[in-house]
């Protein structure tokens, strides 16, 4: 099953979501049938919310660098601020080729990370 096939967000933010991501250069695909998201060695670094919300994670520098550019707040889930997590402009979403340069600055960050040991 391709991921985000059970969303119930916004159709046209699931649809510019995996356009984004299909652009980028990161070579990974959607996962999450009901919670759209993309990981590498098991961290999380981008994810599509309910509300149609796409979230990066960033690092300290690249995060401050988004936030003076676009006019983004932080990620909130479940009452909780999602550090190192910025959420992606609905204009910057529209915005393909710039949001997949975004997106693959947070997927070369997360590689940086060691990798989460698997739960096997």
């Amino acid at each position: 099953m391709p991921g985000g096939s059970d969303y119930k967000g916004p159709a046209e933010a699931l649809s510019q979501y995996t356009e984004v991501v299909g652009a980028s250069d990161a070579g990974v695909a959607v996962k999450g049938a009901k919670n759209p998201y993309t990981s590498r060695n098991g961290h999380m670094f981008s994810f599509l919310a309910p509300d149609g919300m796409m979230a990066l994670r960033l690092s300290d520098d690249d995060a401050a660098e988004f936030l003076d550019r676009y006019e983004s707040g932080p990620v909130i889930q479940y009452n909780s601020v999602m550090r190192g997590y910025v959420s992606v402009p609905t204009d910057l979403l529209n915005s393909t080729t710039e949001a997949a340069e975004w997106f693959d600055r947070s997927h070369a960050w997360i590689g940086t990370l060691p990798p989460k040991p698997t739960k096997k």
